[in-house]
Formats: structure tokens, C-alpha cells, sequence
């Protein structure tokens, strides 16, 4: 486990980090396609107010800071002063996880030899400099610690839509539809992840076709067709990279791009040979009650992607998995 330094980069990463956790708030295809539109307000009626004393003037507000400060190991003061205040709050409002009977600000204080009250604080900072506030930083936190002690999900998985050592202790399965723009900007990122944590992660991609991309059916028979050729990878990377055009032609071009034989994934498409196994896939996803894509588990744990999709908040949940698996589904006594 990584030791505990400054919880907060320079200010270029500190720039962005935010924008980052920002983007993830919004970085799903959900399974509907239409969202409702909110409710508009009924207008008031004209009337004629009543005079009012004006308010006496706001307090200024505090920043939060005495609570932030006297953290052994840890400097919060590069946070803009509302980030403060929201983090303070967390630290006043919140338990931490490793089990104590003290609020997180108490435990980082008093209780120094907690490192998951650090790492605890760090998800938590990650979040308050993104302009996430305290409320929802809180629920975050408690479904993401929640979510280890949650039935986890079984997932079958082709070995040859895997990347990684077959025997890590950590499977990190994704479900993704091609024609989806998240899932495009997060492949990159998920497998960098994967290579760099080769000994640690499997990584498996599952096709996860949504009903509203047209071209996402075709597109998940064709890299599975592509993978029983020997390239699932190759073709699941090319298939993101044309993801504006993947019309059945174009799919069959991208074939033959790839040295493989465009005329019999033609036929395959056409016969629907592989209908029934994407339709296996999409079965699994929604048993799993996934809500979107890209959609990420953790051996079976839903990690939702709100909490960070990149390589820092990636291995924050890998570290954590990992300690999970070896004290026996708990937390390691600090």
C-alpha cells in the first residue's frame, strides 16, 4: 500500500484532477435514451409585496480550516476555500471505514496510525476539489465502502476477451458499447491501466450492445467474431477508433484493414452467428443491473465511476481490493 504524503498535486494536476472527476459525473451511456425533462415552475401571480427589512449582513464563512489543519502527514491548504468547507464537513459528518467509533477528522488526529482513514480522506479531497458537496461526497463514500460487503456478481467471461495474468487476484471485468463516447474515452485509460498492473489485474471487456446505437449490435457480433479469428483486442480497438462510422460495410472494411476476411464476417452478420452469444453478454450485464456503460467490476464489485476514472483513482479501489482478498473480506487492523 502506497505511503501517505500531500494529499494534493501541484496546481496544474490539482486543474486536472477536478476537471476529471468533473467529466466522470457525466461519463456514462445510460440504457435509456430519452431522459425526462424537468418539471418548469409556475409563474407567480403579480401582487404587491409588503416592505421588508432588509437582512442584516452574512457571516463570512469559515473555511473550514481548523479542522483541515493539525493532520499528521496530510496539507489540505492548496483547496479552494469552498472545497474546504465541503471537505470540513465530511470530516465533521462521517465515520471512518477501518471500523473506530470517531468521525474521520477525529481518527486522522488522534488515531495517526489509521492509514484507511488517510486513504479515506484522500478519496474524499479528490471529490471536494472536483466541487462535489459534502452531502453527495458522503453518499459516494458510503456506497463505495458498501459496496465491499455487497453479494458480488459472477461473471463468464471468454478467456480470449481477457488481457493480464490469468492468475491475478483481481479480474477487473468492463462492459462497453462501441458506439458509445464514454466508453471510447475510456478505453485508453482502462487499458493503460490494465498493462501497467499486469501481474495484479485481469482485465476482460464484455460487449454490452444499447438499445439506442444502431450499430452497437453488429459491432459486438463482429469482435466476437474477430476474437474466435485470434484478434479480439485488435478488433475492439478499431471498432472504437471508426465509432462514428460502424455501419455493417464499414465494420467489414475494418475487417479486411485487419488482414482478416471481411467477405466471411459479412456472412456471419448476415447469418446473425453470433446473435445468440452477444445476447448471453447482454444477459449478464443486466443481471448485474448495470445502468449504462462503461460499467466496471472489481472481482464482482460495482465500482462506479463517479468516484474517479483514472489511473490514480483506478488503483486507490485495485490497493483496496487487494486488502480486502487478503485479510479474509475485511479490513486490516491498523
Amino acid at each position: 500500500m502506497a505511503k501517505t504524503g500531500h494529499v494534493l498535486p501541484d496546481r496544474r494536476n490539482r486543474v486536472l484532477l477536478a476537471l476529471t472527476l468533473a467529466l466522470t459525473a457525466l461519463s456514462a451511456c445510460s440504457k435509456n435514451s430519452e431522459a425526462a425533462e424537468p418539471a418548469q415552475p409556475t409563474a407567480p401571480k403579480p401582487s404587491t409585496p409588503a416592505p421588508v427589512a432588509p437582512p442584516p449582513p452574512a457571516a463570512a464563512p469559515s473555511s473550514g480550516g481548523s479542522v483541515l489543519s493539525g493532520i499528521p502527514g496530510m496539507d489540505f491548504s492548496a483547496l479552494p476555500p469552498a472545497a474546504q468547507r465541503e471537505l470540513s464537513t465530511v470530516f465533521t459528518d462521517e465515520f471512518c471505514y477501518c471500523g473506530c467509533p470517531h468521525t474521520l477528522g477525529q481518527c486522522l488526529k488522534g488515531h495517526t496510525t489509521c492509514q484507511h482513514g488517510k486513504r479515506m480522506a484522500r478519496l474524499a479531497a479528490r471529490q471536494a476539489a472536483a466541487g462535489v458537496p459534502a452531502t453527495e461526497i458522503i453518499v459516494a463514500l458510503s456506497e463505495y465502502y458498501s459496496s465491499f460487503r455487497a453479494p458480488r456478481q459472477k461473471f463468464e467471461v471468454d478467456p480470449r476477451m481477457c488481457m493480464g495474468d490469468a492468475k491475478a487476484q483481481v479480474t477487473l471485468v468492463e462492459f462497453s458499447d462501441f458506439e458509445c463516447p464514454f466508453c471510447g474515452k475510456a478505453r485508453p485509460l482502462l487499458e493503460a491501466f490494465a498493462k501497467k498492473n499486469a501481474s495484479r489485474v485481469r482485465f476482460c471487456n464484455v460487449p454490452y450492445p444499447l438499445p439506442m446505437h444502431a450499430n452497437a449490435v453488429p459491432a459486438g457480433q463482429a469482435v466476437l467474431w474477430a476474437r474466435d479469428q485470434g484478434k479480439y483486442w485488435e478488433m475492439h480497438d478499431a471498432l472504437f477508433e471508426n465509432a462514428q462510422n460502424l455501419s455493417p460495410a464499414n465494420i467489414v472494411a475494418i475487417a479486411n484493414k485487419l488482414g482478416l476476411k471481411g467477405a466471411e464476417l459479412q456472412k456471419a452478420l448476415q447469418a446473425g452467428t453470433y446473435a445468440k452469444e452477444l445476447e448471453k453478454y447482454k444477459a449478464l450485464g443486466n443481471a448485474a443491473n448495470i445502468r449504462g456503460t462503461p460499467s466496471l467490476f472489481f472481482n464482482g464489485r460495482y465500482y462506479d465511476i463517479q468516484m474517479g476514472l483514472n489511473d490514480d483513482a483506478l488503483a486507490h479501489s485495485l490497493e483496496d481490493e487487494l486488502e480486502w482478498l487478503t485479510t479474509n473480506n475485511k479490513w486490516a487492523a491498523d
